[in-house]
C-alpha cells in the first residue's frame, strides 16, 4: 500500500514521501544499477523503457522475454518469461520439460498401464532408460538372463559391447545400421564385429563398389583380385609407383589421400564426385563447399570463395562473411544478447562483437550461437568431421544434398 500511495503523489506532482537514497535502494539491482540502466527510478519504483521488439519489466526492470533462446528456429516450445521458458503442460503431469520445452515426455508413457517407462525406467526428453533386467522402447520387456551372462554375450572380440556399434538387449546386439538401403545393412555379425564400411574407400562412396570394385568385401577385410593390392584393393600392380610412394603423392600436405575428396590412381587424384567443380586442386585440396551455408549462399552473399575460403568484401568479415563490421548498439547492449543464462559472455569461448558471439578461432571445435557447441562431439568417417560432406551444428552433422548418414557418410545421389 505504501508503494503504490508513493507512485500516486509522485504522478500528481506531490512530494514523494521516500528519501532519495531510500528511492533508489529499492530500484538498485545486485550489481548496483539503477533499475537495471534501463529505466527510471520513481519513489522507489522503476518505470521501464520499451525496447524492440519486446519490453523491459520485473520489479527492477531486469526481465525482457525476447532474449529467450531459440530451438528449431522457435523462441521457447512454451512461454517465455524472463529470459526462461515457462512450459506449458495442461494435464498438471509435467510432461514437457526441456530448456527450450522441447521435450514430450508423453512419448514414455505406456499406453497399457499409462505408467512412465512401464514403471521401470526413467524417461529423458521423451526417451525410456531402463533399469537392470528390462527393456523395450517403454521398457515393458523383461530379461531371462543376468546382467553380467547378457553383457558377457554381447562381448566381441576386442572385449567391447557390441563393437560399440550396437546395443545389447537380453544377450544379443542390436546393430546399429547406418545405411538407409539393403537387407541387412554395412554392421553385422553376432557381436557387430563386422564393418563392411571399412571396404569402401573415400571416393567408393558415390557407388556401390566395395574394395574399389576391385576385391570382395569378407567382414571388413578386402580379398583382392588378381592384379590389384593396398588395403582397399585401389593399387593396380602395373603402376610403375609402389603402393607406399602412390599414396605419398597424392597425399601431398594432408594425411588422408587426395584429402579424402577423390581417389588416388597411381599417384594421381581423380577427385569426386565427378562433374563437380567445387572440389579441385592437384590433391583434391580445395574444397568450395566450405564457403556456402545450408541454403547454397556463398560466402554470406558478401564475398567470394578461394580454395574454400571466404575472401570477404570490405565492411564483411567472419568465416562465411556474415559478420558486418559496422554496429549500430552499444557495447552493453551488444554483449547482454551474447550473455547465456549464467551470465557469461559467449560461454567464455569466444567474443562479442554487435550482439552476435564469435567464436575462438584458435579453438576450432567451439561453435553455436553463444560458442556453447563442441564439434569434435560429431560422427567422424575416414578421419573426416562429417566426412567433409556437410557441416557440425552443435555435435550433429547436418549433410549436404545427395548425402545421409550419421556422418554423412552414405551417397544416396547419383551414382557414378
Amino acid at each position: 500500500k505504501q508503494l503504490i500511495f508513493c507512485v500516486l503523489l509522485s504522478q500528481v506532482g506531490q512530494v514523494c514521501r521516500l528519501s532519495q537514497e531510500s528511492s533508489l535502494r529499492r530500484c538498485r539491482t545486485p550489481d548496483g544499477k539503477i533499475c537495471s540502466g534501463r529505466g527510471e527510478c520513481d519513489c522507489g519504483i522503476c518505470l521501464c523503457e520499451a525496447a524492440d521488439p519486446g519490453k523491459f519489466f520485473g520489479p527492477r526492470c531486469e526481465c525482457h522475454d525476447w532474449v529467450c533462446s531459440t530451438h528449431n528456429g522457435l523462441i521457447c516450445n512454451g512461454t517465455c518469461h524472463c529470459g526462461s521458458c515457462m512450459c506449458d503442460n495442461n494435464n498438471e503431469k509435467g510432461l514437457v520439460t526441456g530448456r527450450f520445452c522441447e521435450c514430450d515426455d508423453s512419448e514414455c508413457l505406456d499406453e497399457d498401464t499409462g505408467e512412465v517407462c512401464g514403471g521401470h525406467g526413467q524417461c529423458y526428453c521423451g526417451n525410456c532408460y531402463c533399469a537392470a533386467g528390462w527393456h523395450g522402447d517403454k521398457c515393458e520387456f523383461q530379461c531371462d538372463i543376468s546382467p553380467w551372462e547378457s553383457k558377457r554375450k554381447c562381448t566381441s572380440p576386442d572385449g567391447k559391447i557390441c563393437s560399440n556399434r550396437g546395443t545389447c538387449v537380453c544377450g544379443e546386439c542390436t546393430c546399429h545400421d547406418v545405411d538407409p538401403s539393403g537387407d541387412w545393412g554395412d554392421i553385422h555379425g553376432d557381436t557387430c564385429e563386422c564393418d563392411e564400411r571399412n571396404c569402401q574407400s573415400t571416393y567408393d562412396r558415390y557407388t556401390d563398389d566395395f574394395c574399389s570394385g576391385h576385391g570382395q568385401c569378407n567382414c571388413g577385410t578386402c580379398d583382392c583380385k588378381e592384379g590389384w593390392t593396398g588395403k582397399k584393393c585401389e593399387h593396380p600392380l602395373s603402376c610403375s609407383l609402389s603402393l607406399d610412394s602412390s599414396l605419398k603423392k597424392c597425399r601431398g600436405t594432408s594425411t588422408l589421400p587426395c584429402n579424402g575428396r577423390g581417389q588416388c590412381l597411381c599417384g594421381q587424384c581423380i577427385c569426386h564426385p565427378p562433374g563437380d567443380s567445387r572440389i579441385h586442386g592437384k590433391n583434391c585440396e580445395c574444397d568450395d563447399r566450405q564457403c556456402e551455408d545450408m541454403e547454397g549462399e556463398v560466402c554470406g552473399g558478401h564475398g567470394y570463395c578461394s580454395c574454400g575460403r571466404c575472401i570477404c568484401e570490405k565492411g564483411w568479415f567472419g568465416k562465411l562473411c556474415q559478420f558486418p563490421r559496422s554496429c549500430d548498439m552499444s557495447d552493453a547492449q551488444s554483449k547482454e544478447l551474447c550473455e547465456t543464462e549464467d551470465g557469461v559472455i559467449c560461454s567464455g569461448k569466444g567474443s562479442c562483437h554487435c550482439g552476435q558471439c564469435i567464436c575462438s578461432p584458435q579453438e576450432w571445435w567451439v561453435s553455436g550461437e553463444y560458442c556453447e557447441c563442441d564439434d569434435r562431439e560429431c560422427d567422424k568417417h575416414d578421419g573426416l568431421i562429417c566426412t567433409g560432406n556437410g557441416v557440425c551444428n552443435c555435435g550433429s552433422c547436418d549433410c549436404w544434398e545427395g548425402w545421409t548418414g550419421n556422418a554423412c557418410e552414405i551417397w544416396v545421389g547419383e551414382e557414378y
